[in-house]
């Protein structure tokens, strides 16, 4: 069963019994490929995760448009796992005093850039002075991003201006309000950096190729009720990375059906096969990188109250 997420508790005390859904978070994005299969195959009829976790298990999944929304519902118990951006992840572990948030897994890298204007008005980050630029949502992977890249290149911004106004906007509003002119630049990930390119004549000036975009991260309490389900869950994402990467045809597909699904219209032709250059798929995910994430949060004004990172990764509740 496929719907969008209303804040709301579904039936956890069946759930922690492990007789409700598994409920699972991922974005309409490229970037969570894994997400969109598993939610596409379950529409179809014959769900990649529901397929491995045996036929008494049903597996709901929510879409979100960026990854603060989708932490916030793993925190109030509303989603059990969700593949989100490692900052959004580490903000609610941090929040939550590294009480009800693990990493399981990696997911993608790589399909995340800044794009600007394509007539060479912007060729760097001082002609961003003055500018307008879009992020999918304040605190989200792509925004701590620009924020970073804007102050090590000497602008000043703040939460709600400074030498560069950043935008926390929906990616499925940046590509019309880029088209009207009220944003010069986006950072955002795939397919919406390729759209933007496609439909808007935006260029690239800045890719980040080995970037953390996407990981799966699970609540302590699905950890702590139902370790079996969540034990599945990770053999079955990582089963599946290994066959989007030996069955990229197949895989783009798939995609390319899952996302015309939830934004209701057909993709441009090759517009996935396009974003699919950008991304590596890969289940491994490196701790040592997130310390780094954690120091860069905090410079831009997020994560003043870090704490150790050694649970995160412990897979444990």
């Amino acid at each position: 069963m496929i719907r969008r997420l209303a804040f709301a508790l579904l039936g956890l005390s069946a759930a922690r019994a492990g007789e409700g859904p598994l409920r699972v978070g991922y974005f309409p994005n490229v970037t969570h490929a894994q997400g969109v299969i598993g939610a596409q195959t379950s529409r179809e009829g014959r769900g990649w995760f529901e397929q491995r976790l045996g036929p008494r298990v049903r597996v709901s999944w929510y879409a979100f448009n960026a990854g603060p929304s989708a932490m916030e519902a793993l925190l109030a118990g509303s989603i059990d796992l969700t593949y989100v951006g490692p900052n959004p992840a580490l903000n609610a572990y941090i929040r939550s005093d590294g009480d009800e948030v693990r990493i399981l897994a990696g997911s993608a890298e790589g399909g995340a850039a800044l794009v600007v204007r394509g007539d060479g008005r912007i060729a760097g980050a001082s002609d961003l002075r003055g500018r307008r630029l879009a992020t999918p949502q304040l605190g989200n992977t792509q925004d701590v991003a620009a924020r970073t890249w804007l102050k090590r290149n000497g602008l000043r911004v703040t939460l709600t201006g400074g030498d560069v106004l950043v935008v926390p906007t929906a990616n499925a509003d940046q590509l019309s309000l880029f088209q009207r002119g009220d944003i010069d630049a986006v950072w955002t990930v795939e397919p919406w950096v390729s759209r933007l390119e496609r439909e808007a004549g935006a260029k690239v000036l800045l890719e980040q190729r080995d970037a953390v975009t996407t990981i799966l991260v699970a609540s302590v309490a699905l950890l702590r009720d139902q370790p079996a389900r969540a034990k599945a869950f990770v053999g079955a994402h990582r089963e599946l990375t290994a066959w989007i990467n030996s069955n990229p045809a197949q895989a783009r597909a798939l995609v390319t059906r899952g996302l015309s699904a939830e934004m209701r219209h057909e993709l441009p032709p090759g517009l996935v096969e396009a974003s699919w250059s950008r991304l590596r798929f890969t289940d491994a995910v490196a701790p040592a990188g997130f310390a780094e994430l954690v120091s860069e949060a905090q410079a831009v004004g997020f994560l003043r109250d870090a704490i150790p990172l050694d649970r995160l990764f412990s897979g444990r509740p």
